[in-house]
């Protein structure tokens, strides 16, 4: 009988494997980080060599310690960093180029373009997406526009692109299936989310041949199958790794919400079979789709929130580990009027500045690091306000609750600050792995190691709840500082 479903979750800085098991325990995992590449200021590149070569060994190590045996795997699942784009040779299997990183902001000036040839309604309607250098269709434009004779090879059919997801199948499959899911082509700015089918007229736009893209298929569906530990086994479950979140925190409903902080930090509600429309930078995006249906969701999307930590530790040296930052975070009464923008990429929702970048203002004589490493978490906490206060015109539904995930999301210090700041609850559940999770969820329920949603439920636990604790007219207080330091920071680099 098998035993576990395999979730590889492949993100921004770091491949990881985790194994399940019927319970929704996780029973083994590993994780590898691997370079990232900054050619220009700006740009933000991955070998997409390495992220295989990591993302299997990781697999490899985990049924190792496991002490994996032939048949113990019902599924793999696939979870990924969503708009980051690869572009490889079909007969040789190898990248023509580094992949461009969903940070990316190389593609700015194009998207300037786009806005004054008055496209960006077309792909706002049709996609539900803003015209932003995040996502993948102007990174593939660019790639087809800037490599020598790759439009032409193209054109042929020599060349293939996708995803990350879609690159990890092809490499599980031996190039065998070139395969991507609804969610994460729904983050391309090429596929129709109402159609449910790449766009012809916006490919003609962007001049990207059909031929160049993968099949789109559901998100929990028998896509295809791997000999990745010696036997075959399916590939039942594939989502972009803010859905596969959403799922693995049991939103099921229209109207449930979850955050994650990771590398950035993305916040979805669940709107259930309708599309969702947005007037105030959030985006419209396909949360899943499953036994014949199409579940959405609105989105709000922060490009920096665990890698401002991360910066902390590797560019300016004042801390060995992110989890210093909570000690040092609470040694100090609050940041001293400090606040840390971290815009290093731009300004996502809802402000959408490509041009923004990072700012510290506030700083005295008396500023340290300890300050600054609150900062660098409260702004975690108050871009998510940003992004709730949004959803909340656009809905009309203030949640109740906010459900987290993410490695930032262990930081106690974080969810009470995040609590305070939004007046509501935050729910820590047992299991913060809640990407990996739902995209096991995802490979379960389409092989029948699990019957159904029901039983998912009854797995539910929530490990920790962070009640608001800050005075109303202190939080407004706080929040109307951060508001100030996001001026400064717009439109730097225009």
């Amino acid at each position: 009988m098998t035993r576990y479903i395999l979730a590889l979750d492949q993100g921004t800085t770091s491949s990881r494997a985790i194994l399940f098991d019927r319970e929704g325990t996780a029973r083994a995992s590993a994780s590898q980080e691997f370079r990232q590449y900054y050619p220009q200021p700006g740009w933000v590149e991955h070998d997409a060599e390495e992220i295989w070569e990591s993302q299997l060994a990781v697999a490899q190590r985990v049924c190792t310690e496991a002490a994996v045996r032939d048949g113990d795997i019902a599924a793999v699942g696939i979870t990924n960093q969503r708009e980051t784009v690869v572009l490889w040779d079909r007969a040789t299997g190898k990248p023509v180029a580094h992949a461009i990183v969903w940070q990316c902001r190389r593609t700015a000036t194009m998207c300037d373009r786009i806005r004054q040839e008055g496209f960006d309604a077309t792909l706002a309607e049709k996609t539900g997406l803003v015209t932003d250098a995040y996502f993948s269709g102007t990174k593939i434009a660019w790639l087809l526009e800037n490599l020598p004779g790759a439009r032409e090879r193209a054109e042929r059919g020599e060349l293939a692109c996708g995803t990350i997801d879609a690159w990890l199948i092809w490499k599980l499959t031996g190039g065998w299936t070139h395969a991507t899911d609804v969610s994460n082509a729904s983050r391309t700015l090429l596929f129709n989310i109402h159609s449910l089918e790449w766009d012809r007229e916006i490919l003609d736009y962007f001049k990207i041949p059909y031929c160049l893209l993968p099949a789109v298929r559901p998100s929990s569906h028998l896509l295809a199958e791997t000999r990745l530990l010696g036997s075959w086994m399916p590939i039942a479950g594939v989502a972009g790794d803010q859905q596969a979140s959403l799922f693995g925190h049991q939103c099921w409903r229209p109207g449930s919400i979850k955050n994650t902080y990771g590398t950035g930090c993305f916040l979805l509600m669940n709107t259930g079979s309708e599309v969702p429309r947005s007037h105030s930078g959030l985006v419209a995006t396909v949360g899943w789709q499953r036994d014949g249906a199409t579940t959405y969701a609105l989105e709000g999307s922060v490009f920096i929130a665990g890698a401002a930590i991360q910066w902390l530790r590797d560019e300016l040296g004042i801390i060995k580990t992110a989890a210093e930052t909570e000690a040092l975070a609470l040694s100090v009464p609050d940041t001293g009027g400090v606040y840390f923008v971290p815009a290093f990429v731009g300004l996502g929702a809802p402000h959408w500045d490509a041009y923004a970048r990072g700012t510290i203002v506030g700083l005295t004589r008396g500023s340290n690091r300890r300050h600054l490493a609150r900062a660098a978490l409260e702004s975690m906490a108050y871009q998510t306000r940003e992004i709730i206060d949004s959803m909340a015109h656009e809905s009309g539904i203030r949640p109740a609750v906010l459900r987290v995930d993410g490695g930032a999301a262990r930081n106690n210090f974080l969810c009470q600050f995040q609590a305070d700041i939004l007046g509501i609850p935050v729910e820590r559940p047992a299991t913060t792995e809640s990407t990996a999770l739902g995209v096991a969820y995802l490979a379960g329920l389409a092989t029948g190691f699990w019957k159904d949603e029901a039983e998912l439920a009854a797995q539910m636990r929530v490990k920790r709840r962070f009640e608001p604790a800050l005075s109303p007219s202190r939080r407004e207080e706080l929040y109307a500082g951060w508001k100030r330091a996001v001026e400064c920071a717009r439109r730097w680099a225009r």
